[in-house]
């Protein structure tokens, strides 16, 4: 009798990004799931998340497709205890600032003591000062409420070891600087919706979350993807998703206005401090999340790995305003265009990876000039649908040229 071909297992690794990070990822993973025929990710066999990547992973994990958390996030409808309001993020640390402040006249006391008859410098005495400091001005506490309340829904859990597929969100443990995998065994007991709050505790803008005694942090400090913990499952398709680019504004055909309103900026420079930074930690985590995929492939070559990150070159994505909600249907849609776009561009070697896995392009859905995620868009030009089919081609010749 022949045996039943294996099922291919399939695993989910989204790396963090803040806000726009999850705003990217509902967007891209609502265009792979629509334009990849075979591929469910509430179906799929692992997770791991870090950061916002951890709460999409948590509500994957739990049954939610991404449409429903489209819904929750982006949209914000449905039943009341299913929508989570992005506003809570921005909430001021109150105990955490009035707990710092409390130790000023403490603190200023010792300082001047040192500085007038120790005779310590006045950089050391600024130093003692500075543990007035909050270690976070804005709290993410509402982030483990709100998703205690959506996975207490019937067909949810909060409890790692409840639910059917594996789920890892990882933290890091501020103390040791250690990653803390959240889901793994000796970890798993701790809720789901207390860890997405841990791993997306961003320092100096969130404080550190407390568990059983210990502080924790994002997630990303220490890896991008944290792809590891489920490549060590034997898995045979990886399914990465990154939000976070440096931006190419020397190749970026950038037009006067962005869809947000805001003006091109010709060189980052001209953006100054914010826009300096913001390159330049995004250049940091992509250089090291570029040397894990080559790590991840030479340590497993037998599993297909699959990024998707949004286009460098695009300017939506990276003059976001990071915490800007008011734009966060226009830049779900966006992403959501700029994914299928991509999937167009890489059809012929994305064909060639995804069929031994099960999968395969939907050639009527991802040509499809119709279709939106969160608005009605006019459909495009038939001449700017044919470029898009040519820089498919081209791609599938450089491919073939390379090989």
């Amino acid at each position: 009798m022949p045996t039943r071909p294996k099922k291919p297992r399939i695993a989910l690794a989204l790396a963090g990004g803040g806000p726009l990070g999850a705003i990217y990822e509902i967007g891209a993973l609502c265009a792979l799931e629509e334009s990849l025929a075979g591929l469910n990710f509430v179906d799929i066999d692992a997770y791991v998340g870090v950061s916002a990547g951890g709460f999409i992973a948590a509500g994957l994990a739990n049954g939610m497709s991404p449409r429903e958390l489209c819904a929750s996030f982006i949209e914000n409808v449905g039943p009341e205890q299913d929508v989570f309001q992005p506003s809570v993020l921005i909430r001021p640390a109150w105990g955490e600032i009035g707990k710092r402040l409390a130790l000023l006249p403490v603190l200023a006391s010792q300082a001047s003591f040192q500085y007038l008859f120790r005779r310590r410098s006045l950089s050391s005495a600024f130093e003692r000062l500075g543990r007035a400091l909050p270690a976070g001005f804005f709290s993410n506490a509402m982030v483990d409420v709100q998703l205690r309340r959506q996975f207490a829904l019937p067909g949810r859990t909060n409890d790692f070891r409840e639910l059917k597929r594996k789920l890892v969100l990882v933290a890091t443990d501020l103390d040791s600087g250690d990653p803390a995998p959240f889901g793994q065994p000796g970890l798993d007991h701790v809720p789901i919706s207390k860890a997405v709050q841990a791993s997306a505790a961003l320092p100096g803008l969130f404080p550190p979350v407390e568990i059983d005694g210990r502080f924790y942090v994002d997630g990303a400090l220490k890896k991008t993807l944290h792809a590891s913990v489920l490549l060590e499952e034997d898995v045979d398709l990886l399914i990465c998703l990154n939000p976070l680019v440096p931006f190419n504004s020397s190749e970026s055909p950038q037009p006067r206005l962005l869809s947000s309103g805001e003006a091109r900026i010709p060189k980052l420079v001209d953006g100054g401090l914010p826009v300096v930074l913001s390159q330049t930690f995004r250049t940091m985590i992509h250089s090291r999340l570029e040397l894990g995929m080559k790590g991840y492939e030479r340590s497993h070559p037998n599993t297909t790995i699959v990024l998707f990150e949004p286009d460098q070159r695009d300017p939506e994505m990276f003059l976001a305003n990071t915490f800007s909600y008011s734009q966060r249907r226009v830049l779900a849609e966006h992403a959501y265009q700029q994914t299928r776009r991509m999937l167009r561009s890489r059809r012929g070697a994305l064909s060639k990876q995804l069929a031994p896995h099960g999968l395969r392009i939907a050639d009527a859905v991802l040509d499809d000039p119709a279709r939106t995620l969160v608005s009605r868009r006019p459909p495009r030009s038939r001449g700017v649908w044919a470029l898009q089919r040519l820089e498919g081609v081209l791609n599938d010749l450089e491919s073939a040229l390379a090989r």
